[in-house]
């Protein structure tokens, strides 16, 4: 989740993107051996309206990468998150933007993990 006020407000991404309920997951998680990270569908609706749909092996670094950046200067520990960033289809990026409201549901799904769905409030 991202408020852009805050974001554009403060000229970087942190705030915007810190808040208390901004980074909701679930419902469980899986070992490596249970889905593969590197070609992995991730799927995102609003409203049912078919909003994100992109595989993992689009991310701009791969996953293996990403660890070994990291962990280059972050002690990562079994059941740390590494957040990638989103696929194409986020809000503000549609002409008019499309921003959450109040009573949206968003449902986030990945092959392999589960589905996510969440109330706008």
């Amino acid at each position: 989740m991202t408020s852009r006020d805050w974001q554009i407000r403060h000229h970087q991404w942190l705030m915007g993107k810190s808040f208390d309920t901004f980074c909701p997951m679930g419902p469980w998680l899986v070992s490596a051996d249970e889905v593969d990270g590197q070609d992995t569908r991730v799927r995102c609706w609003v409203g049912g309206e078919l909003r994100q749909d992109a595989s993992t092996r689009d991310l701009i670094f791969g996953i293996p990468r990403l660890i070994e950046t990291l962990s280059a200067g972050i002690t990562l520990h079994p059941g740390d998150v590494i957040a990638t960033g989103t696929p194409l289809g986020v809000g503000i990026g549609f002409t008019p933007p499309k921003y959450l409201q109040a009573g949206d549901v968003v449902r986030i799904e990945i092959d392999g993990v589960g589905v996510l769905e969440n109330l706008v409030r």
